[in-house]
């Protein structure tokens, strides 16, 4: 993590061979979760590890290379969690749309027991939109937990909290969000 906070630095003092440095380090790293996000999904997606991942690249860098400003290691890794959860949001707008089947899923004979269906998906997006705005810090949490694969000290780290006060309010997102998301 020292490494992209370095990284991170010298692309902002202009330095031309960081953005690369930067560029590889993140592929990899965005490249892990996105297989760990859509193992999650069910069987028979479009949408595998390295298309999700090229689209992060773009909405992060942009198309022709071109990069955001980011003040920090956090403030990259939260840039990063929230390309990934709406690129999956909109993924599964796409999917329940009714000219890609009117709400028809295929079902492969598999454990579909560990999945997220696509409505709860959007569920939870909407619900977790609504803990954002009353608690910043709460739904960053559950963004970097859930959405970019940190662990809670990591996700504590980025977001400048200990790790103890990150697991009280991740218990808290949790209860408040399935709560949430009963009551739709």
């Amino acid at each position: 993590m020292e490494e992209v906070t370095l990284i991170l630095s010298a692309v902002e003092q202009g330095e031309p061979q960081a953005a690369e440095r930067l560029l590889a380090l993140v592929y990899a790293e965005l490249r892990r979760l996105a297989a760990q996000k859509l193992a999650r999904e069910k069987p028979g997606q479009t949408l595998d590890a390295t298309g999700l991942v090229h689209e992060a690249y773009v909405r992060l860098f942009g198309v022709n290379g071109e990069h955001q400003h980011w003040h920090s290691r956090g403030h990259f890794f939260t840039a990063a969690a929230e390309a990934m959860r709406r690129i999956l949001i909109d993924n599964a707008r796409r999917k329940l749309a009714v000219k890609h089947g009117g709400g028809r899923q295929r079902e492969m004979l598999t454990d579909i027991a560990s999945v997220i269906p696509d409505e709860d998906l959007l569920a939870l997006d909407e619900a977790l939109e609504k803990l954002t705005a009353q608690d910043p810090i709460k739904g960053q949490l559950v963004e970097l937990r859930y959405f970019a694969g940190l662990t809670g000290e990591q996700a504590a780290a980025v977001l400048g909290i200990s790790p103890r006060t990150a697991d009280r309010h991740l218990s808290y997102a949790r209860a408040w969000l399935q709560a949430e998301m009963r009551g739709r």
